[in-house]
């Protein structure tokens, strides 16, 4: 079961659009980015329309990709910065949460990009299909970051919340 905890597995940066990921155990979190990722530094390919600062996709989800489709997006093929466990990255959307020394607040789905479907191929809109591609983040509060740190939930969803509550008293959780 998933909760509001996780851990991260994972950590990459890619100092330019189209390079390769690069892994880190740790890394700084500043204001608008990992540091020496190329979404900071202005250089993504999407960097002039898009405002993600930091992507998070969950590891169950590039194992069932790995199993359901035969897709190895491991070592930071799957072009996202963090790799967490153990939490459901919708309940981040629009909430605040720890992650190491930094916090962060998530802000909007990431659907797979053409990109990653020339390294892999298309079959990856399949694998990441229903929301399964990660999410965006904004740096809250800037730190430092590492392999195992804690994904915790500081301030949830507001939908998140009436649904838990209404589950637990036999309400409509929709």
């Amino acid at each position: 079961m998933k909760t509001e905890t996780g851990r991260v597995e994972e950590l990459y940066t890619a100092p330019s659009k189209g390079s390769p990921m690069v892994a880190h155990d740790a890394v700084e979190l500043c204001d608008g980015g990992l540091a020496g990722d190329r979404y900071r530094d202005g250089t993504g390919y999407y960097s002039a329309t898009d405002g993600c600062a930091v992507t998070l996709v969950d590891a169950a989800v590039l194992d069932d990709a790995r199993t359901e489709f035969g897709l190895d997006l491991s070592e930071g093929v799957h072009r996202r910065n963090i790799v967490v466990r153990g939490v459901d990255l919708d309940t981040l959307l629009d909430a605040t949460f720890d992650l190491g020394e930094a916090t962060l607040r998530g802000t909007k789905l990431r659907p797979p990009c053409a990109h990653l479907a020339d390294l892999v191929g298309d079959e990856v809109g399949d694998a990441l299909r229903e929301k399964r591609g990660g999410i965006c983040a904004e740096v809250v509060a800037p730190g430092r970051i590492g392999v195992g740190d804690e994904l915790r939930v500081v301030e949830a969803n507001p939908r998140e919340m009436g649904r838990h509550i209404a589950a637990r008293l036999g309400g409509d959780t929709e």
